[in-house]
């Protein structure tokens, strides 16, 4: 079957590290439900999960009584994401954030998890329009380390010390420019943000680890299995055997602007 993203964002060799990364913050998809709702008029919230990659949060809005349809163009994070959502009220899509091919104005609320940084950020905004109702709801959202918590410190002096160039991208970007940017597609921006600690074992935060497509180690090469290994060995001698460990899930949300 043809791939329909660029190679560059091709997670096929991740999808199975996926179930290791900490899932977002409860209270935050709850109060994100409920602004929703209250937009929707009440009722059962029809989502397009953008980007679902293996279901994280097209999980999280089953749990709160949302009807789903997950997009995802990656055949290997697909399969995953149905076989983990089985029976429940959910169809799974393969379509890109920019092309969905979903209905026009058939949606209460589009969100992203994790994947607005990996698409042209501008498109796929006016995709969102195209395919939400009126007044409906557009979020992106992602967990990011707290660099200032003792573990994710070390871990960062660690990667920092092996790939001196580092950066975290996009993702790690206030999203609210963009957003600015189509004033005409959206409007009334919401913020939130809420800490949380997670509880991993060494072993499974580096596992973690290997869900993360970046361009400074690739572990398809030797060159980039081998800086990884690098990585994970003073990981392994320079972390606990277990920890609790603090990130913070932050999302932004903008209303659609009727044309």
């Amino acid at each position: 079957m043809e791939k329909i993203v660029e190679q560059k964002w091709d997670y096929t060799k991740h999808a199975k590290f996926y179930e290791y990364r900490p899932n977002y913050a409860p209270n935050v998809i709850k109060m994100l439900c409920d602004y929703a709702k209250t937009l929707a008029g009440g009722g059962c919230l029809k989502v397009a999960d953008i980007g679902a990659g293996t279901g994280n949060l097209s999980i999280m809005l089953l749990e709160n009584s949302c009807s789903v349809v997950s997009v995802e163009p990656n055949d290997a994070m697909r399969e995953i994401g149905i076989e983990r959502t089985k029976g429940q009220d959910i169809q799974w899509v393969r379509a890109t954030g920019i092309e969905t091919t979903l209905q026009s104005q058939a949606f209460d609320w589009v969100s992203f998890g994790s994947s607005f940084n990996v698409m042209d950020r501008s498109l796929a905004l006016k995709e969102t329009h195209r395919i939400l109702k009126d007044g409906g709801v557009f979020s992106c959202m992602w967990n990011h380390r707290d660099l200032q918590d003792p573990i994710q410190e070390i871990a960062e002096n660690i990667i920092m010390s092996l790939v001196p160039n580092y950066t975290r991208g996009v993702r790690r970007e206030e999203q609210r420019g963009v957003i600015e940017e189509h004033k005409d597609l959206f409007d009334e921006i919401l913020y939130i943000e809420q800490d949380f600690y997670f509880h991993q074992s060494i072993e499974n935060y580096i596992l973690a680890w290997k869900s993360v497509k970046n361009p400074y180690w690739d572990l398809e090469t030797q060159e980039g299995a081998e800086l990884f290994e690098k990585i994970a060995y003073q990981m392994r001698h320079q972390l606990p055997s277990a920890f609790d460990i603090k990130y913070t899930t932050r999302s932004w949300s903008a209303k659609k602007v009727k044309k």
